[in-house]
Order: structure tokens, then sequence, then C-alpha cells
């Protein structure tokens, strides 16, 4: 006999199955056991009566969480004992032959309620145990779908989903890199991507016109808040395109995934409204605002665009005093493209960058792209950038600028962000499977960690003296 999920017992009333799962709850009523199964489909009730004499005695050993197989007959419940809210509530198993697969041992936490107010660095050294509560189960489930769709809904649209390195090179993008030594190279290092913004345009290059890809980030800050070391981004890229066709194309996917996945949310306006920087600015404070008309409202969602960000800031730390705001690899507005060549009120100079924000958040941003190596050329020189520095990160770049690549253009989705907001969660670390604490660490593996120093001199490195190290060297001392 094959396995079922429970969610398929339901139609097989009067017909024996096989189950397998996680014993959700046990209850014992006299002689009669009652054992909650749980699978990734559901709950369904079983029963064990004493005529099975060997189920039973062996029914007695289990406990919460143990893993079980189990076969018996679906039978429909009488209408008195239904639970109306369960989508199995209308029948039970009664169990005929029982076979414990594995037991658990004591738990740190409940699996059978929500986790929510269990400490955070408990549930994430057990994430594992984490991910087997409801809330949690149905967030990574509803991940899933939403990337489901992303990719389906892409590739009906004509995009190419195409992997980019995670081992490249170290380039000025905002934050510091991770770098990763090289064994063969030694003395060299590769740079574990912050995002694929040089490989995405080289694929315009390379006339793919429309890609995309889920691709995982990697960015060396500060703890803050709900920052993660990855992060996991919706990257796209079209060719021959305006700042419109690609926010038409991201607000139509948006708009469809809500109506498809979170029937029961509503999109207070559409289309959504358009903002500029210097209106969200002077009107809410932020450019990130929050427009729902109903802040109390959990399925309430208000997207908005906000456009014509300035190109550059301030900036004491750069040599010139100016920095890029978003990318330097954005085009200008085309009527600012004079500004921008002759360095001319640089700080009035606007971009094509375009953010798309939802209940408070940003959860995209993107900008049609400086195709021409001479602009390009141009900005780098504004923030500062020296020649032979602009010749070693992207050469590469300007050259390729220089063998008919066409105009483009792209965005990229925050998904983790996406994923808390239509979750009705707080932190990005609720959506994420395996999450790493406020400080990057990740209390499942304990990572970061020491390694061996063989393999440090394999790739041709030696470390300074921690604190950790001079503590101990003093005490022998």
């Amino acid at each position: 006999m094959e396995r079922i999920f429970i969610e398929q017992a339901v139609k097989k009333v009067g017909e024996k199955v096989k189950l397998s799962g996680w014993v959700h709850n046990r209850r014992d009523h006299g002689k009669i056991i009652f054992l909650d199964l749980r699978d990734k489909t559901g709950i369904v009730q079983t029963v064990i009566v004493p005529d099975y004499a060997q189920v039973y005695e062996e029914a007695k050993k289990i406990r919460s969480e143990f893993v079980i197989e189990i076969e018996g007959l679906v039978k429909e419940r009488p209408q008195s004992a239904r639970n109306e809210k369960s989508a199995t509530g209308s029948i039970e198993l009664e169990i005929e032959k029982l076979m414990i697969l594995n037991e658990c041992q004591g738990l740190p936490f409940e699996i059978n309620k929500d986790s929510a107010e269990v400490n955070e660095e408990l549930r994430l050294k057990y994430r594992y145990l984490d991910l087997r509560t409801e809330r949690m189960k149905n967030n990574i489930f509803n991940r899933g779908k939403i990337v489901k769709f992303f990719r389906d809904h892409l590739d009906e649209e004509g995009f190419l989903e195409v992997e980019t390195p995670v081992l490249g090179k170290s380039t000025a993008e905002g934050a510091r890199d991770y770098i990763v030594p090289s064994r063969i190279y030694k003395g060299n290092f590769y740079a574990l991507p912050q995002s694929p913004q040089q490989y995405k345009q080289l694929l315009m290059a390379g006339g793919v016109e429309r890609y995309f890809q889920i691709a995982k980030c990697f960015r060396d800050e500060d703890t803050r808040g709900d920052r993660q070391p990855e992060f996991t981004q919706l990257d796209l890229e079209m060719s021959f395109v305006r700042q419109k066709d690609v926010m038409q194309i991201i607000e139509r996917m948006l708009i469809e995934m809500v109506q498809k996945i979170y029937p029961q949310k509503r999109i207070q306006q559409v289309p959504f409204p358009h903002i500029s920087y210097q209106e969200a600015m002077e009107k809410y404070g932020t450019d990130r605002p929050d427009l729902r008309e109903d802040k109390n409202d959990p399925d309430l969602l208000a997207f908005c665009w906000v456009i014509d960000f300035p190109f550059f800031e301030k900036n004491e730390d750069s040599s010139t005093g100016w920095t890029f705001t978003h990318n330097p690899f954005s085009s200008p507005k085309p009527e600012h493209l004079e500004m921008l060549m002759a360095k001319k009120d640089v700080g009035q100079i606007l971009t094509t960058q375009y953010d798309v924000v939802l209940n408070g958040y940003e959860i995209g941003g993107g900008s049609i792209r400086n195709h021409q190596p001479k602009a390009l050329d141009k900005v780098l020189e504004i923030i500062g950038i020296p020649k032979k520095r602009v010749e070693q990160e992207y050469g590469h770049m300007l050259e390729a600028f220089e063998m008919g690549t066409p105009p483009h253009g792209g965005i990229a989705l925050g998904l983790d962000r996406v994923v808390m907001i239509l979750q009705n969660e707080s932190s990005i670390r609720e959506v994420i499977a395996f999450a790493k604490n406020g400080e990057a660490q990740d209390l499942l593996m304990n990572a970061p960690g020491e390694i061996e120093k063989k393999q440090l001199s394999e790739v041709g490195i030696s470390l300074l003296a921690t604190k950790k190290a001079v503590k101990k060297s003093s005490k022998k001392a």
C-alpha cells in the first residue's frame, strides 16, 4: 500500500490507507487512545482501540513528535464530533497497523503552539523544530508559492532564468563585500555578490534581452534590525525599455500574485500611485511612505512608486564630496544627461531610479541603466573613483558598452521583505527557513567559527592575534 498525504484521506472514506507523519498530540480516553497525526498537508485524528492488541501496546510508548507510519480504515465522524474548522474534521482513521519510525526526546519548546512568544535565540538554534509549527510552516510554504508564481509569470512574459556567478570580483557597490580567498591564486580573492548587477547588464550585452533569477546576495554590513548577511532578490533586467515599461511589468506581476495567493487581501489603489522623491520627503518625511488608509487592517496593501530621485548626494568620505544615492550604473533622466556630462549642478541631477514601496517598506528598486560608456565613466568620475581603479573594477563593463550593448533597465525585489509583509510578520527572520540572528550568527550551525590552520595555510593566510588569543597567551605567561 502506498502512502498518501493527510489531505487526500478526506476522499477515501470507507477505504484503507497508509499515512506517515508526526504525532501532533496524544489523548487517552479510558481504553481508547487518540493520536492527532500531522504531515505537510494537515492534521487528522486517528483512533486506537484495544481490539488491535499489538498496535495498542505499541501506542502506549508514543509521545508528541514521534514519527510514525500507520495503516487503517478511514471513517466518517459522527456529526456531533466533527470539527468544522479543520479540513479533515469530518473523518478519523481507525489504526490497524502502526510502526514507530523514530522517537522524539524532550523538546526545548512546544511544537503544537505558535512559537512567536518563544525566545528567538532558542528557536534559531532548533530551527528544524520551529519549522514544524503551523505558522512557520505556512510562512515557508507560501514563500515557495510566491517564488513559483514569479517564475511562471516571468516565463510567460518571455523572460529567461539565468544563474549568475556567486564567486565574482570585489567592486564599489555601497556595502562591504564578503571575500573568499583563492587557494590556486594565493593572495587573490573572490567576492560574493552584493547583487548580480554587473552580470545582468552583461547579459543584456549578450543579447538575452529579458533575464531574471531568484538571486542570493551577500553584504557584510553592521548588524541593524532586520538585516541578514545573505538575502534573496527577484532580480530581472530588460533590453530596449523605458522606465514605464519595467514599472508596468512589475506592477502587473505584483497585482496578479496578490490576487492568486492572497485573495483575502485588498490592494488599496490600482494602478499604483506615483510619488516624486521630493513630494514624499516633504509630505511624509520619508521616501518609503505608508499610504494605508487604515494602518490597523492587516489585509490592506498600499503599493506606490517613488520616482525622480537625486542621482548624487553629499559624502564627506569621497574625494569629490559626492556618492551615488542608489546605483552607479543608473542613467540620469534624459533631460539631465547634459548636466551629467558637464558635471554641472551635480546635486540637481535626477536619475531614472524607481522604488516600489508597500505599507511603508521599500520592497524593490531599479533604474534604466547607463549603457553609454562615456556617461558611466562620468558617473564614476563624479563619485571620485580613481582612473586606475575604474579600469580594474569596471573596465570590462566599459568595454562591453563599446560593443553594441542595447539600452536596458531592470529592478530587484526584496523577496524576504515581500513575503514578510504578505504573511503579516514583523521580521524577515520569520520567513527565512534558516535565518541568522540579529548579530549575523547562525546559531544552528554555530557559524561563523574558527577553521583549522591547515585550511588557512592552503590559501596563504595567517591571522592576526585576536583578543581571545592574547588573553590565553597572557595567562600562560
